[in-house]
């Protein structure tokens, strides 16, 4: 009778190292994704926009979202996960959520990247303490856009559209949750 109490306590244990190992593995997956996602999203930033080259390099951080998905009919949503780079280098995770309200119908994808001109930006950033109000806007990529823009409250935001058709006159805001890597 023992063996048996023993055999089951031994199959149980296996069974929850096999579950928490895939729960890994599958996180891991997810953020490896996400992490190609954003070479691919950096690649065509600079390739729609040659002097984005500079911004990448020269600025203190930066996110990439790679895919944010928004949908609205009447009152719009979208979401998307990123990764988050300081001097060149990854540090962590985000999440960006955002709410709309106003005349607006459609589906889009698109990607977005923000700038941090410095290490205040950026902490600001990774303190949860940063959001974009109706006031803010991203600067669409296309040839020559990044020429004239400059830094906002230590921001610069650029998007480029992925697919999707969205007609839209709305006010609302982005939030964005940080995640330090371990």
């Amino acid at each position: 009778m023992k063996s048996k109490s023993v055999f089951k306590k031994v199959i149980c244990i296996i069974m929850v190292l096999l579950f928490a190992g895939n729960f890994v593995n599958a996180q891991n997956a997810k953020d490896e994704k996400i992490i190609e996602d954003c070479k691919k999203a950096k690649t065509e930033f600079i390739k729609t926009d040659n002097l984005m080259q500079s911004l990448f390099k020269d600025s203190y951080g930066y996110v990439i979202f790679p895919n944010v998905g928004k949908g609205a009919i009447g009152i719009g949503g979208a979401a998307g996960n990123g990764i988050v780079f300081e001097e060149g280098k990854m540090i962590g995770a985000a999440k960006m959520k955002q709410l709309s309200i106003g005349f607006q119908l459609g589906g889009q994808a698109y990607r977005e990247v923000i700038f941090f001109e410095d290490e205040d930006a950026l902490n600001r950033f990774k303190e949860n303490n940063f959001e974009f109000s109706a006031q803010a806007s991203a600067v669409a990529v296309k040839a020559g856009a990044t020429a004239n823009v400059k830094y906002r409250e230590g921001v610069m935001v650029f998007s480029q559209q992925k697919g999707g058709l969205m007609y839209e006159a709305s006010i609302g805001g982005q939030k964005f949750d940080y995640t330090e890597f371990e």
